[in-house]
Formats: C-alpha cells, structure tokens, sequence
C-alpha cells in the first residue's frame, strides 16, 4: 500500500512502518509522485483548503485522510463513502495555547502600543500605565477540547477563574452549553473561542454576543475567521469599548483596506498559532501512528464525526 504525504522532513519523522507500506512525497498538486493506484492513506498539505479535496475523486483506492489540521471544516462532508477523515487532534495543543496565552498578556499588559512606541524610539511610560493584569481575571473558555484544556492547564498559573463551555454540557465536568452563553458571556474578562468552523458555529461570534460582553472585555480568536461575523466585529471594536486578538479573520488573508489594521485594541496575528518548529515532528508521530493503526486493521483515533 502507498502513503502519499506532503513534506519530505515527514519521511524521518514517522517511525518504523510494515515493510509493505511505501511512502512518497506529495508536494506539488500538478505532480503526482506516482500511480493513483493503492494509495490507501493520504496526507492533504496543512490547510490545504477546498481546492485540496478535488483529489479525492482521482483516488480510486483511499481509505483515510490524515488532516495536519486540527479544524475539519474544508473535509467535512466531502470524503467519498468508505474513506475516513481524522484531524489532528493534539497536534496543535501546545503551540496554540502559547499563542493565547501570549496573545492575552501582550493585549492585558499592552505590548501593541509598547511596540509602537518603540519603532518610533519613543519612552511610552506616560499614558500607558499603569496597565491592565492577567492575575484575578475571569475567563470564559469555548472550546471545550483537547486545546481549550491546554489552555486551561496553561493559564492556570495565572490564578484567573474559569468557565469552559462545548456544544453540549457535560456537568460532572463543569462544562456549559453553547445555549448559555447570553448568561455567561457577561461575566467573563477574557473570552477565548476555540470551536471548530461547523454551520452550528459559522458566525457565532455576532452582535449580540459582543454587545453580552462587558466593558473592557478582551476577545481573543484562534478557531477560524468565520467563526466571526466581520462586519459585527468591526463595529463594536470600531467603538473601543472591548480589545480583541485575532490569529483568524474572514478572509484571509484579511485584505489591507480592513478597518482592524489600524484599531490600536486589535492585535492581529495572520493565522500562526500552529506555525512552530515542533509541528511536523508532532504532526508526523501521529501519522506514522494511524499509518500503523491501518495497516494492522486496528481502530484509527482522531476519526471526524459531525465536523468534529
């Protein structure tokens, strides 16, 4: 059987296979590495898109697709009956709660406009202090997953108090539901959002979600820029009453015409979270893992039901 995978440090990075999996490195979509013909489990380029699925129809003998992505929403729905989908489910745990936690002290201890200053050579004590603190806040977490709980873990240390809320509640863990967010959205200092992009989530992050959120609140993204309605975003951030962090927009890339570029309580970021150098070594642990799992007729992790 062959294993199609899109980066050649990823044929290092897989551990040892059974003797009768052949693995090829597929790069280029104009060039394919050989024969369509028994590539049973193929890798798509991290983000590869919708442009990317069109393969799937090219592929007479697929069985799975193993996504590099955590999110699922360009898949979902489009994999040919008989071929299973799995994301990357803890691939990117550690590289973006970094990036949220990061990104909630840069805006609470207000690095954008000390960065500012700084290129204009400018000793910007006057005017930006005292500044705002992580310690004691509330967070409302939605996203209730693998990464929300290592964000958890991760600002923990912060002695902050938390919510967490998924698509469903699970009450002998402390999770909400997504139906009670009008109640707890006014409650919460930081709001991280973490869901993937389903047609439950499109648009989640509305008017009447940020008009719920209290003065001075920070929003913080790294789910998909869809997850917001721009023009709902713009406004109420247009009016300075709440600060947001955003490593996703809609589009992307966000056009330079944005109203955000220039909002001094935005911090943009242009989808990085996941970008760090211990990506693929993480990514391709678990693909040689479900390449193994397949080969020995064993049961895959990280199967996409629902979107999820």
């Amino acid at each position: 059987m062959k294993v199609w995978i899109p980066h050649q440090a990823g044929l290092n990075l897989m551990g040892e296979l059974p003797p009768d999996v052949t693995v090829e490195v597929f790069e280029h979509a104009d060039r394919l590495p050989s024969e369509v013909a028994d590539v049973r489990v193929w890798v798509p380029p991290f983000l590869g898109g919708t442009d990317a699925t069109a393969l799937l129809r090219e592929l007479p003998d697929l069985s799975v697709v193993q996504l590099l992505s955590a999110g699922a929403d360009a898949w979902a729905g489009r994999t040919p009956p008989g071929v299973t989908l799995c994301d990357a489910r803890g691939v990117h745990d550690p590289s973006t709660a970094e990036w949220v936690v990061t990104a909630i002290l840069a805006q609470l201890r207000a690095f954008p406009a000390f960065v500012r200053a700084q290129a204009e050579r400018r000793w910007a004590n006057e005017g930006n202090t005292p500044t705002d603190e992580l310690t004691g806040k509330r967070v409302l977490i939605i996203g209730a997953g693998s990464i929300g709980t290592a964000v958890r873990n991760r600002l923990a240390a912060f002695d902050v108090s938390f919510t967490l809320v998924a698509r469903t509640a699970r009450p002998e863990q402390g999770v909400h539901a997504v139906e009670e967010l009008p109640r707890l959205l006014p409650e919460a200092d930081v709001v991280v959002v973490l869901v993937p992009l389903t047609d439950q989530t499109r648009g989640l992050i509305d008017k009447g979600f940020l008009a719920a959120m209290p003065d001075g609140a920070l929003l913080v993204n790294a789910a998909r820029g869809p997850v917001a309605h721009t023009e709902a975003l713009v406004a109420e951030l247009g009016t300075g009453r709440i600060s947001a962090a955003l490593d996703v927009t809609d589009p992307e890339p966000l056009p330079a015409d944005s109203p955000l570029w220039a909002m001094p309580n935005v911090l943009l970021t242009p989808h990085v979270a996941g970008g760090v150098r211990g990506l693929l070594p993480r990514a391709y642990r678990l693909v040689g893992d479900q390449v193994r799992r397949f080969a020995a007729g064993q049961p895959l992790i990280n199967t996409v039901v629902d979107g999820y």
